[in-house]
């Protein structure tokens, strides 16, 4: 089974092949012999070798302070700047570095690994970070405390502070096990200066209204007459992950079904809206309104340079595009079919099981409270709020070009849930390689389709291997 590749948000990792007993004894039951076996201090040297030494400390069981809050995330880049002024902030407040004990891994599956390792051997952080396509595996599997209204109310929060369309696509049997930061979705950068040279810009210097597939492939066309290049770029290659981003977009906007159902077991792919998708993404690279091999570094070059009007991307580029000091803006993805709909996911924040007291749990959702506090610090690179006193406060509605595209995040399309499916998964890696080489032209639509079926059919026979 393929592993995933490198992407520009995050590291996009891909889970490993699961491995089973012959007998039918399940990877978890394993795994937790594994852990009895290795001791704490095992799990704790596998855990710290990614981490920071003085958190690994709290990991091997040596004393912490007892209000001392443990955290763990996996944001690197310009995420990982922001959350460090935020926790910056937190021990400020607090009483100092005794106060918080912070620890970020490598993104994608080795993150995820270690949170159910530590869980499974009692040994989790008290807070964690979780995508929100990911976290559905770790609650099925018994990893993740629900998030009651009580709880909630330790922190001096609600459910009604939150987004509803983020909040009720966490929750799993009516339950929920996340509290979630934010949404980040697939969205169009564009060029102001390419635009205005094309006529795309509307008096007040914003993207003119593109609706439905004439007047998107007739915007792509006005600017490449002005670039002499392309349209609009986006990764096609090394990238899987954007590939199933983009296709994801449009075949929602179709009414296409998703994938998956059942957790993963069943699916439920609508072939004909799929196909559809696919022999249109594929027009639109074969006409050289897009371009058929371009990764990360080259098609956000060509936007940078001018040689794009559009760049398809998730919107944590903004501050990227700010600090390479390109003239820009960003709307999101044009409706082109019947129906609004952005490919989307969103960082949450997760309380792994453990036997919290009265005090843990408060300090638990303390923590959360404040970094929720501070969510336009998080929204100035990118991601759209959840938590409406910040998402509707004036500051936010200001912050350009963030609020532009806030209203994605009502319509945002999740992966759907399974226990290969999310951010970063085999899923994606899967789906995402097949669309991509119909992008390059490697593939026909049918026969990515057809590849995308027996791939995904041995996924979704393999019992979650947790």
């Amino acid at each position: 089974m393929p592993e995933a590749t490198n992407g520009r948000e995050e590291e996009h990792g891909g889970m490993s092949s699961p491995t089973f007993d012959p007998r039918g004894v399940s990877r978890r039951t394993l795994l937790r012999g594994g852990i009895a076996a290795l001791g704490a201090a095992g799990l704790a040297s596998g855990l710290s070798a990614c981490g920071n030494n003085a958190f690994s400390a709290g990991v091997a069981g040596t004393k912490l302070d007892p209000k001392t809050v443990t955290f763990w995330n996996l944001f690197g880049g310009g995420d990982g700047a922001r959350l460090q002024l935020m926790l910056d902030q937190y021990k400020k407040t607090h009483g100092g570095d005794k106060a918080l004990q912070a620890a970020t891994f490598a993104w994608g599956n080795p993150y995820y690994t270690k949170v159910s390792l530590a869980t499974l051997g009692h040994k989790p952080p008290d807070v964690a970070v979780s995508h929100l396509t990911r976290a559905k595996n770790l609650a099925s599997a018994g990893l993740l405390t629900e998030i009651t209204p009580e709880l909630l109310a330790k922190g001096g929060l609600k459910i009604e502070d939150f987004d509803q369309t983020v909040w009720k696509a966490g929750l799993i049997d009516g339950k929920s096990y996340t509290i979630p930061l934010d949404t980040h979705p697939f969205v169009l950068f564009y060029h102001t200066g390419v635009c205005k040279k094309a006529g795309l810009l509307g008096s007040d210097g914003k993207l003119k209204q593109i609706q439905g597939v004439d007047q998107w492939e007739a915007a792509l066309t006005a600017a490449k007459k002005v670039t002499g290049s392309y349209g609009a770029v986006m990764p096609t290659i090394g990238d899987t992950s954007a590939s199933w981003r983009w296709f994801t977009t449009l075949y929602s906007q179709m009414g296409g079904t998703p994938f998956l159902a059942d957790d993963g077991t069943k699916l439920t792919i609508d072939d004909q809206k799929a196909l559809a998708t696919l022999t249109y993404i594929q027009k639109l690279t074969k006409s050289g309104l897009m371009p058929t091999q371009a990764d990360d570094g080259s098609s956000e070059s060509a936007w940078f340079a001018g040689k794009a009007a559009f760049f398809l991307s998730g919107e944590w580029e903004v501050t990227t595009a700010q600090t390479a000091k390109v003239p820009f803006s960003v709307a999101p993805i044009p409706q082109l079919y019947d129906k609004k709909a952005a490919q989307a996911d969103s960082h949450t924040f997760v309380l792994p099981t453990m036997n919290r007291d009265e005090g843990q749990a408060s300090r638990a959702m303390g923590f959360v409270k404040n970094m929720l506090d501070q969510s336009m610090t998080w929204a100035e690179g990118g991601h759209i709020p959840s938590y409406l006193p910040v998402k509707n406060s004036a500051s936010y509605k200001k912050l350009e070009p963030q609020a532009d595209y806030s209203e994605t995040a009502s319509y945002a399309v999740y992966d759907a849930p399974g226990w290969y499916s999310g951010s970063g998964s085999n899923f994606e890696v899967v789906v995402g390689a097949e669309i991509g080489l119909v992008q390059q032209g490697l593939s026909t639509p049918k026969a990515a389709l057809d590849s995308i079926h027996s791939q995904l059919s041995v996924y979704a026979k393999t019992p979650n291997p947790i």
